[in-house]
């Protein structure tokens, strides 16, 4: 569930396709998105042992220890672009306000919080030209339990 006022438009990111973009602003430390109509999780080996569910990994995201979702339909949260300076903070499936955030801001988080350990991106990042590879579960959550504890003050 995207919870602003959003569109989605042209990324601004290069090669990115599609990004959501905020209608109206939303405060630092404010969700973005929060989980909705989750209906199942996977552990990573059984997304890596079916045919039908690795062919979809592409639309797989972590949302806590070794459990993933696997969404092909591609709701509207999967136009949430990669930044290593990300306008959002992924963090348990939700995405926070990673600063005051204005109308036409494109939300973007840091993809190695939903890819596996290890897990590399099939493209890099488009400002740095860096790989984009998945965080063990601890690093993760580590990180983003601290970028919010600082955002919350």
């Amino acid at each position: 569930m995207i919870v602003p006022r959003y569109r989605i438009a042209a990324s601004a990111i290069p090669g990115a396709g599609k990004g959501l973009f905020l209608d109206e602003a939303v405060a630092a430390g404010r969700i973005v998105t929060a989980p909705d109509a989750i209906d199942r999780t996977h552990r990573w080996d059984e997304i890596m042992a079916s045919a039908s569910l690795s062919a979809d990994l592409h639309a797989a995201a972590r949302w806590f220890e070794d459990r993933y979702t696997v969404s092909p339909e591609w709701p509207d949260e999967c136009y949430v672009n990669h930044s290593f300076e990300p306008t959002g903070l992924w963090h348990l499936g939700f995405i926070f306000a990673a600063r005051d955030l204005v109308q036409g801001d494109e939300i973007t988080v840091d993809y190695r919080h939903l890819l596996a350990p290890g897990q590399e991106e099939s493209f890099n990042d488009a400002a740095s030209g860096e790989k984009i590879t998945g965080l063990s579960w601890h690093e993760s959550l580590t990180r983003s339990t601290r970028a919010l504890a600082a955002l919350l003050g």
